[in-house]
């Protein structure tokens, strides 16, 4: 319990102060993207480092639908203490990922008023989720979508090489 508060906690202060250091520059436009690309960039690296650690001792998976069960069963049960809600997939390399009550945005969920907020808190996620895939041998890129607090969806599209 008190690693998820404390969890929790890291990821707000790392946001403000991401934040924070940018708010000196005049753009504001400018500064929103350069400030979701460094917690995305942090975020993957922390992505990249943990799922090293979690598939250590497991076999190697078997296509891209594996891995994506092993995300959203395995690893994301490791971080935010439940597995994805929902997972779907077209079968042509997008998947979209549904976490209904995400834990980083269950604080300030209590009124739409913080909906334009919610892409800075899911940016550090989306970045995890890229460096994990990424160590795992795919490349793609990851969005994050919130329409109604504290529900999110994560798509996930796959590069082929």
């Amino acid at each position: 319990m008190a690693d998820d508060v404390l969890f929790e906690f890291l990821h707000m202060e790392i946001v403000a102060h991401v934040y924070k250091e940018q708010a000196t520059r005049d753009d504001i436009d400018k500064e929103r993207v350069t400030c979701v690309s460094t917690l995305e960039g942090m975020g993957f690296r922390v992505g990249q480092g943990l799922i090293e650690r979690f598939t250590k001792d497991c076999p190697s998976f078997k296509d891209d639908l594996d891995i994506m069960k092993f995300v959203c069963k395995d690893f994301w049960s490791t971080i935010f203490k439940k597995q994805i809600d929902n997972l779907r997939t077209n079968h042509q390399g997008t998947f979209v990922l549904q976490d209904n009550t995400f834990t980083l945005l269950t604080q300030f969920s209590i009124g739409k008023q913080y909906l334009e907020d919610a892409p800075k808190y899911l940016a550090f996620s989306c970045g995890m989720i890229r460096g994990a895939l990424s160590n795992l041998g795919l490349e793609g890129v990851v969005t994050a979508e919130v329409s109604v607090m504290p529900s999110c969806k994560f798509q996930v599209v796959i590069q082929k090489t």
